[in-house]
């Protein structure tokens, strides 16, 4: 019996490369896409092999619509037809700015790769799975942040962009339900990656320890990996549309 297939955006390093692993070791064959392919791409794909998946890593620029098709076919190529989409890859609101001091140009960046790229990206796959109807379970997940609902003035086009793709997480939910296709968004916290360690890290720290994280420390990349591949198994099978929080306790209101 074949494997069913992911796709994992981003893959290259940080929350992708922990989620195509959890991937991996949930049974999947991983297809990885990222901006570049390298040494660390390559050695995405020999963990994946040595996790016994098949593996296939390929080149693309999420904010080039142009390009979207021809990724996905050629993962497609490699692989076989996807059964989960994981939306991953984004960029981070760099450098820090205050939302007074933001210029046009860094917003229409910021939100053309992890709003507009994501959107059409997922509009491309959605089409190609409807057009295979399957009995088994398929879904697209989409990797968004506590951002879409934490205010972060000096984050603003970040914040935008991830509480945008919130909503298109429920369109798209809304829009493929009858097709048999499960679409969840996931919101990781603070979770130590690349990303999180260019930029400084004590007011962070400050919330684990104070207690303002439940959890009381730093979230790791198999964590989001663990919910992804959950999901993308069909665990919870009744559930689409809706944010599954993975942050620590750290969206509990409190007193």
């Amino acid at each position: 019996m074949s494997r069913p297939v992911a796709l994992v955006t981003g893959a290259r390093q940080g929350l992708g490369r922990g989620i195509a692993l959890a991937m991996a070791k949930a049974g999947f064959d991983v297809a990885g896409l990222d901006i570049v392919t390298d040494e660390k791409s390559d050695a995405v794909v020999k963990e994946l092999e040595a996790l016994g998946a098949k593996a296939y890593f390929g080149q693309m620029d999420l904010s080039d619509l142009a390009a979207h098709e021809g990724a996905i076919a050629a993962v497609e190529e490699a692989l076989g037809p996807v059964d989960a989409l994981v939306n991953n890859a984004g960029i981070a609101a760099r450098p820090l700015t205050d939302i007074l001091d933001l210029g046009a140009d860094a917003f229409d960046r910021n939100l053309g790769v992890n709003l507009r790229g994501n959107f059409f990206f997922t509009q491309a796959m959605a089409k190609r799975m409807i057009a295979r109807e399957v009995e088994s379970y398929r879904s697209i997940t989409f990797i968004t942040s506590i951002a879409a609902s934490h205010v972060s003035t000096d984050r603003s086009p970040y914040c935008v962009s991830k509480a945008g793709l919130s909503m298109v997480a429920q369109l798209y939910a809304d829009r493929l339900g009858a097709h048999g296709i499960a679409v969840h968004e996931i919101r990781p916290g603070f979770i130590r990656t690349e990303m999180t360690g260019s930029a400084p890290t004590g007011k962070i720290d400050a919330y684990i320890e104070s207690g303002q994280v439940a959890q009381k420390r730093w979230g790791e990349t198999s964590d989001i990996g663990t919910v992804a591949a959950s999901l993308a198994s069909g665990a919870l099978p009744y559930v689409t549309g809706q944010p599954i929080y993975v942050d620590g306790g750290y969206h509990i209101p409190t007193a």
